[in-house]
Formats: structure tokens, C-alpha cells, sequence
């Protein structure tokens, strides 16, 4: 048997250096655990990023794939494909939109939808072509959406920058305001900005965002890459704050560990034509297969309300916990995108801390830690990891 050694040793032979990982080589998941090469095993509260909301391996995905693998993997959009009208109207039957694109990834469903403004622009807006975004915003690392990302980390190793993005403060509606002008044709905002800290919309936000778009005939454009399909206690999470986009972007559990994404828009904004856009793999019978599973899944068993009634349990623990802990400020978060505020900056010492006890977590700011578990994890799996994340913050801070 290949050894972890030898696996790193492989890695650091033949991979760009491009990704500072975890010690461990994963081998194996199952449900909310993963297991490493020597055999330990991991509550995941990571879940591949986001994008495992019903779980690793779970059985409805296992059986799709695999009937799906021995039928038809991939042909090109100029053919009809059967799994990819499945998930089109699941998607379509419980959002507001009304048109669909399948692509491979969150950067790529952004950049597609930022096509599609564009071009709304140009058609309605006398070529305009400026994209309002948010500050602490993250978009995707595409030289576009590097652009669109708001966060300088991400931008200032490749200047100069893409013009036609606008980077304004998030929970701020003067300052889109302030920034629109003739060449504006849409505002980009994440419902949740997750990268960014998780940080949550004012009361009436997104409400002020929607209503200035419609006043200025801009589209009004969610990114829900990672705050889709569930994760927010609905399945969508512009739902949850009472507003109807004009277009939405999603991805990571979208796939349910497929490579996936996809944009969505209204009918009145459906203004591409054969030939604007396109994709070799997107949608492809293997990966909307995998898509259609899961949210078959997720709408079926109601899956958002157990994400919002487990979240809540968690934040409660959390909240204890910061009686505890006087150096954590903030625990903050709808459903279970939740981050965890602190003084000190000590996230990544309690990450590596936790994984030697066995629980994966994420430290998005020095300051900052991300809980992001499958929707459907149990309270004894969260009662287990809080139980570790305890005894991590206790070790780095004796």
C-alpha cells in the first residue's frame, strides 16, 4: 500500500505548488466523516467547500452516477441530454427564474452572467457595460472575476485588472448608488458573502438593491455559488430575504461534488442567442446526473429547513461557547454558513489543533473561522465536533 509519505512525496513531484494543504492524504468519505490514508477518520465540517449538502457518497448520487456512467457521459450541447432538462426543472420549478445555462464552475457561471448583462446593456442600456460588486466579495479567480472579487489579496498580483467591474462597500446601498451611473447594466451581490467573513445583509438590503435596479432598468444579479442549494435554510438564499432576482449564479453543492455550475435569469433577460456563449463540458449527462440526484434530494426531504433548524442548534452552542470564550465576538450566520469572530488571531492554530482530534473546519481570516457542514448532519455529529473545536480553542490559548 502507498504510503502518506510517499503520496506528499508524489504530490511535491508533480504538482504546481500552487496550494498550501492539510497534512492528511484522504482516502475515503461517507455522510458527514472523512477517512485519511493511515485510517482516521474526520467530521467534515468543510464539506468539499460548500459543496456537499446532502453528505459525501451519498446513495441517491452513487446510484445516478453510476447508471449514468454506463448510458452516456458527455456529448456536446448541439445534442439533446436527458439529466440536464431533469435538474433544469427542478431548478426552474422552485426559483423564480425562468431560463437556464449549465457550465463547470462558480467562476465560469459568473463569467456567463456577466456575458449576459453585458449584453443586456448593449441591447437595452445604450452599451453599457460596468457590473457593480461588493467589497470582501469573492467571485471566482478568473481574470474577470478577479476583477469583480472585491478583496485586494485577490487582485493585486495581476494588475492591471479587467475594466468594467465597480467594487463598492457591501451593506451600503448609497454607495451602489453613488457608483451607478450611464455604463452601469447590473449589480453582482452574494446574499451571504461567505469568503468574506460571512458576512450577513443588513435588514432590507438586498430589498433597496432589487428596487434600485428595477428603478434603473439594471439587472439585479445574486451570486449563490455558495449560499445555493440549501445552505442557507432555504434552497436558494436570496429567498430568504423576500427579493427576486433578475439572474442567479450557482455552483459547489450544485454538482454535489461534480464539477457543475450554472447561471439563471428571468425570461425578459434571457437575451442570449446560438452563438453568444457555450461550453464543451457544461451540463454535460455525467454531471447533471449527479445534480439532478442530490436536488432531488434536497427539495424532496426538505432539506433548507433542516440546514435552518440545525443551524440554529449550532449557533446556540456557539453562543454558549463565547460565555466560555470572552475573545470570540461574533458568531453570525443564517442556516449553516457560520462564521465565528475573534480577537485573537488564532483561527488557523485551532484548525490544525481540531484536525488532531479529528474535526476539519476552515479559518477564512487569521481572526475568522467557517462552519460549513453537510445540511443534513445529525446533532449528535455537531454535538461531537463543537465538543472538539472546545477543547482546540482551550489548547491554543492556555
Amino acid at each position: 500500500m502507498t504510503s502518506t509519505s510517499e503520496y506528499k512525496a508524489l504530490e511535491a513531484k508533480y504538482y504546481m505548488q500552487i496550494v498550501n494543504r492539510r497534512p492528511m492524504v484522504l482516502v475515503r468519505a461517507e455522510g458527514t466523516r472523512v477517512f485519511d490514508n493511515d485510517g482516521k477518520s474526520y467530521l467534515d465540517f468543510t464539506a468539499g467547500w460548500a459543496v456537499l449538502n446532502i453528505g459525501h457518497s451519498h446513495p441517491a448520487v452513487v446510484k445516478a452516477v453510476q447508471e449514468q456512467a454506463g448510458l452516456i457521459n458527455q456529448m456536446s450541447n448541439l445534442f439533446y441530454t436527458t439529466p440536464q432538462l431533469k435538474l433544469a426543472q427542478i431548478l426552474i420549478d422552485n426559483s423564480c427564474m425562468d431560463r437556464i445555462f449549465f457550465c463547470n464552475s462558480g467562476a465560469e457561471a459568473n463569467e456567463g452572467v456577466s456575458k449576459l448583462a453585458r449584453k443586456w446593456g448593449k441591447l437595452k442600456l445604450n452599451d453599457a457595460y460596468e457590473i457593480i460588486t461588493m467589497n470582501n466579495s469573492f467571485h471566482g479567480r478568473t481574470m474577470a472575476m478577479m476583477a469583480a472579487t472585491g478583496q485586494a489579496a485577490y487582485q493585486e498580483k495581476w494588475l492591471p485588472l479587467m475594466p468594467g467591474f465597480v467594487n463598492v462597500d457591501y451593506n451600503d446601498i448609497d454607495a451602489i448608488k453613488a457608483a451607478t451611473n450611464d455604463m452601469t447594466c447590473a449589480v453582482m451581490v452574494e446574499p451571504v458573502q461567505g469568503e468574506g467573513g460571512v458576512n450577513v445583509p443588513d435588514d432590507g438590503y438586498l430589498r433597496q438593491i432589487q428596487d434600485w435596479c428595477n428603478e434603473k432598468n439594471i439587472m439585479f444579479i445574486v451570486d449563490e455559488v455558495q449560499t445555493g442549494m440549501g445552505r442557507l435554510g432555504k434552497l436558494f438564499g436570496y429567498q430568504l430575504y423576500g427579493v427576486e432576482p433578475d439572474a442567479m449564479t450557482l455552483a459547489k453543492a450544485l454538482g454535489a461534488g461534480a464539477p457543475l455550475g450554472a447561471f439563471l435569469c428571468k425570461e425578459e433577460f434571457s437575451v442570449l442567442e446560438p452563438g453568444d456563449h457555450g461550453s464543451t463540458f457544461g451540463g454535460n449527462a455525467l454531471t447533471t446526473a449527479s445534480g439532478a440526484a442530490a436536488a432531488e434530494v434536497i427539495v424532496d426531504e426538505d432539506i433548507p429547513s433542516q440546514a435552518a433548524a440545525t443551524g440554529a442548534y449550532v449557533t446556540g452552542k456557539l453562543i454558549a461557547l463565547r460565555e466560555k470564550y470572552d475573545f470570540i465576538t461574533d458568531v453570525r450566520g443564517p442556516g449553516l454558513l457560520i462564521g465565528i469572530e475573534m480577537t485573537k488571531e488564532i483561527a488557523p492554530d485551532v484548525v490544525t489543533e481540531a484536525e488532531s482530534n479529528g474535526l476539519l473546519l476552515n479559518a477564512i481570516r487569521p481572526t475568522i473561522l467557517r462552519l460549513m457542514p453537510p445540511l443534513n448532519v445529525s446533532r449528535d455529529e455537531v454535538d461531537e465536533a463543537l465538543e472538539i473545536l472546545d477543547k482546540a480553542l482551550e489548547k491554543v490559548t492556555d
